[in-house]
């Protein structure tokens, strides 16, 4: 394991991944959308021993509408199905209102949001699995 986050930011954009945003212990990977728009891929590294990738996956309540929260949960889950033989255990669940940026007191839609994690040994093995993460659907559609 690299001796620091900040060791294991620079061993990730080495082999090519490129970084969204960091904190202390977190390293989260990012989606180019195009050459000048990154995008929050849902894949992250939590720095600790052992290293853990950790991938969110989630249903918009707007993308389908009338359907109660424990649907659009399973929605999200139904996207985990490639992870299960790897490893991956879900961690949490939880319903994330995005606000209107105009008007912070209206809710525009929910993320219904879904943590998966699965420990890998040492960057030997997490630069593939990183590779299989983003690889995934991670917003379930229509």
């Amino acid at each position: 394991m690299p001796s620091t986050p900040q060791a294991l930011k620079k061993s990730l954009i080495a082999d090519g991944f490129e970084v969204y945003r960091t904190s202390p212990s977190l390293i989260m990977l990012a989606d180019r959308v195009r050459d000048n728009l990154l995008m929050d891929s849902g894949v992250a590294v939590v720095h600790g021993d052992p290293l853990t990738v950790r991938i969110t996956l989630r249903a918009r309540a707007a993308e389908f509408p009338g359907e109660g929260e424990q649907v659009l949960f399973e929605r999200a889950r139904a996207l985990a199905e490639p992870m299960a033989a790897r490893g991956y255990l879900e961690v949490s669940a939880t319903a994330v209102p995005v606000m209107d940026p105009g008007d912070p007191s209206r809710t525009i839609d929910t993320w219904y949001e879904v943590l998966y994690e699965r420990r890998v040994g040492d960057e030997s093995e997490l630069h593939p699995e990183l590779r299989f993460a983003l690889s995934l659907a991670k917003t379930a559609e229509r």
